[in-house]
């Protein structure tokens, strides 16, 4: 994971996962390689919070967000209607839109302009490389 601080400086961090979430997904896991259950929608950009809110840091290359003209340094305001002030919250509210494939509407502002962006989300699986089989 990464941050910025407060000088604009990129910080890498670990990500830690609490053990308790595993016993629910162990037998998908062991199973599936992943929980079985639809994917959730992914935007194919890379963010960040400061003490204004959060910020697109970087994007996937040819991904939801680079599709629909978003630029590194856009602050995303909200998600379909709900405000939006850090990364935690961010996520649950694109979540909430549904599924992998689901529109998912942010607002944001961009050179202290508003303006509403509609994305197409993606199962990010499919921007993955997939194992090559013998």
């Amino acid at each position: 994971m990464q941050q910025q601080d407060g000088k604009g400086r990129r910080v890498d961090l670990n990500m830690v996962v609490p053990a308790s979430l595993l016993p629910p997904i162990l037998g998908d896991l062991l199973s599936y390689g992943r929980p079985n259950k639809p994917a959730r929608p992914w935007l194919g950009l890379y963010a960040t919070e400061d003490e204004d809110g959060v910020l697109v840091s970087s994007m996937a290359c040819n991904g939801p967000a680079q599709k629909a003209g978003m630029q590194e340094g856009d602050r995303i305001v909200a998600v379909g209607g709900t405000k939006v002030a850090d990364l935690p919250g961010l996520w649950r509210a694109v979540w909430a839109c549904g599924t992998a494939g689901a529109k998912v509407r942010l607002e944001i502002t961009r050179d202290a302009a508003s303006r509403e962006v509609t994305l197409a989300s993606v199962d990010r699986r499919s921007f993955l490389k997939a194992p090559r089989l013998h």
